[in-house]
C-alpha cells in the first residue's frame, strides 16, 4: 500500500504527528521547514533532525506524490511538466515566467466533470480530485528546478472550486512565511462559475484573486459553451463576483477565449460592456491556440482587436493575452490528453 503523503498533514496535524513519536513540537517546525522551503526529496535530507524520527516518519509517510514523466520546453520560456501521480493518473503543471515573475499554473482535479466543449481538460472524464500534497507537489517539483516561484494560479486541468476543501488547504500553505511565502494577492483561484464555490469561498476567509471563465456574456450561448451555466446562469454568478468584491476588494478578472464566430463578434462584445458596467473589474480575452476540437477555432487577428477595443471604448478595462506555450501544447490538459 502507498504510504500517505506527509504534505497532507496540515501545521497542526503535522505537531500530533510528530509527538505522537516521542518528539517535542518544535520538531514539526523544522520538518514543515524542509518540506517547503528546503523542497527536499527524502526524509533523508532533513539532517536537523534526530535519526529515529527521520526512519519512524519514512515508515508512515511519502515525501514526494509526483513523478516527473515529460517536460516540454516552450521558444517564449513557458515550461511544461507532465506529472504521474502514486496512482498512475498524469496532471499537468505549467511554469510562466513573465516580467520578472515565475507563475506556476496548478491543476486540481485528474480530469474535470464540467465539459466545456472547447477544453482539452475534461475530454478523458473526471477521474478524482488532487490531495492538498498533490497540489503542494506540483509547486515543489518546479522549485526543485531552482526557480524561485512568485504566483500561483488554479488555473490547469480541473475545476479548483470542486475541490474547494484541499485548495483553501494548499492555499493556507502557499500562503504561509514558513511555507512558500506566497502573498494571497499573488495567488489566483479559477472557477468556470459555481456560484456555490464562490460563496463558500468567501465563508473559508482565504482572500485570493478570483478568476471566473466567463466565455459569453448572454446565457444561451454560455450554456452551450460552459455548461455550468444552466445551473448558475449569468445574472447569478455575475452577482456573486460583485458580492466577492464588495466582501474582498479583490478586482475579479473574467477570462473570455475568442472563438472564431461563436463568441467573438461586435455585438456580444458590447452586450460584455453592458454586462460588466459599473463593476470594478479585468477582462482577459484570450486568443486560444489551435483547438483539438472539431468546430472550434481561434479568433482572427482582427476580430479579436475589434472585441477588445469595443471593450475599451465602453470603460471596460481588458487586456488581449498574448498567446504563451503553443508550441509545447500549453493549454489545459491538451499534453496529458496527446499522451494518453
Amino acid at each position: 500500500m502507498k504510504a500517505a503523503s506527509i504534505k497532507d498533514l496540515s501545521g497542526d496535524e503535522l505537531r500530533e504527528a510528530v509527538e505522537e513519536f516521542g518528539m517535542p513540537a518544535y520538531r514539526a517546525g523544522q520538518v514543515y521547514h524542509w518540506l517547503y522551503a528546503g523542497a527536499v526529496g527524502s526524509f533523508d535530507d532533513m539532517s536537523d533532525l534526530p535519526a529515529d524520527l527521520r526512519a519512524s516518519l519514512g515508515e508512515r509517510y511519502a515525501v514526494d506524490t509526483l513523478e516527473k514523466v515529460r517536460e516540454r520546453l516552450s521558444g517564449d520560456g513557458t515550461l511544461k511538466y507532465l506529472l504521474k501521480l502514486a496512482d498512475g493518473n498524469t496532471i499537468e503543471t505549467v511554469l510562466i515566467p513573465v516580467a520578472g515573475r515565475k507563475t506556476v499554473c496548478l491543476s486540481s482535479q485528474v480530469g474535470c466533470r464540467f465539459g466545456c466543449p472547447f477544453c482539452a481538460s475534461g475530454m478523458g472524464g473526471f477521474t478524482r480530485n488532487l490531495g492538498q500534497g498533490e497540489l503542494l507537489d506540483q509547486v515543489v517539483a518546479v522549485k526543485r528546478e531552482g526557480i524561485a516561484v512568485t504566483h500561483i494560479v488554479f488555473m490547469g486541468i480541473g475545476e479548483p472550486l470542486d475541490n474547494l476543501e484541499n485548495v483553501i488547504r494548499a492555499v493556507t500553505v502557499l500562503n504561509d512565511p514558513k511555507g512558500f511565502g506566497i502573498g494571497a494577492r499573488r495567488i489566483t483561484i479559477s472557477t468556470c462559475g459555481l456560484v456555490d464555490g464562490i460563496g463558500r469561498l468567501l465563508k473559508s476567509g482565504v482572500r485570493a484573486e478570483l478568476s471566473v471563465s466567463l466565455h459569453a456574456p448572454v446565457d444561451e450561448l454560455r450554456d452551450r459553451l460552459v455548461p455550468v451555466n444552466r445551473r448558475y446562469p449569468v445574472k447569478k454568478l455575475l452577482g456573486a463576483c460583485r458580492k466577492y468584491y464588495a466582501v474582498t476588494k479583490r478586482v475579479v478578472t473574467f477570462e473570455y477565449a475568442l472563438l472564431d464566430g461563436i463568441n467573438d463578434s461586435p455585438a456580444l462584445a458590447r452586450k460584455l460592456a453592458s454586462l460588466l458596467d459599473g463593476f470594478d473589474c479585468k477582462v482577459n480575452l484570450i486568443k486560444v491556440g489551435e483547438v483539438p476540437i472539431e468546430g472550434f477555432r481561434p479568433s482572427r487577428r482582427e476580430a479579436a482587436h475589434r472585441f477588445r477595443s469595443i471593450l475599451r471604448e465602453n470603460g471596460v478595462k481588458v487586456t488581449l493575452r498574448r498567446q504563451r506555450g503553443a508550441d509545447i501544447e500549453a493549454a489545459c490538459g491538451q499534453l496529458r490528453l496527446r499522451t494518453l
